[in-house]
């Protein structure tokens, strides 16, 4: 694949994507400058992942995986400056809007849950099977239905506790 078809690629899904991968930012990020800085490594790591895409499963769930287990490494590593041959010089802004009292609430409540909990909140948020949950996260259907469960009991639980007001 040449860097020109590997670009094209690219633009497509980011433009295709963007707001996929902006959910994820907003769940594993919380500043805005940790924001940018957690949307530019999605970025690299999907621009670099596209030679390697072989059709096998769709783009989506391809995108997703990418994008929570890049947000799942940076999360646990110290930010580092990224330096290599190729630069990525697709900027997207991430709008800042007067915030949704519920939505905040719900991210919130999101950012409080286990990684894969947080996960399977976004991939729900996003109406996925519960197969291609199992299949992004590598875990059995059976266990996505019972975890999506338990964390909807949890989230009535919690909105039973207080008055948002939108």
């Amino acid at each position: 694949m040449t860097d020109k078809e590997q670009n094209e690629v690219f633009k497509q899904w980011l433009g295709n994507y963007k707001a996929l991968l902006f959910k994820i930012v907003r769940a594993y990020a919380f500043t805005e400058e940790d924001r940018d800085d957690l949307f530019q490594e999605i970025s690299l790591q999907v621009w670099r992942s596209i030679p390697n895409f072989r059709n096998e499963s769709a783009v989506t769930t391809w995108i997703y995986r990418i994008a929570l287990n890049t947000a799942l490494r940076w999360k646990s590593k110290e930010r580092k400056v990224i330096t290599g041959s190729h630069e990525l010089d697709h900027k997207v802004a991430i709008k800042t809007e007067t915030p949704n009292a519920r939505i905040e609430w719900l991210y919130e409540q999101i950012s409080r849950l286990n990684e894969i909990d947080r996960s399977l909140c976004l991939l729900l948020l996003d109406d996925l099977s519960y197969k291609e949950m199992g299949d992004i996260l590598g875990i059995s259907e059976g266990n996505v239905a019972v975890k999506i469960h338990r964390i909807k009991k949890y989230l009535t639980d919690q909105s039973k506790n207080i008055n948002v007001v939108s």
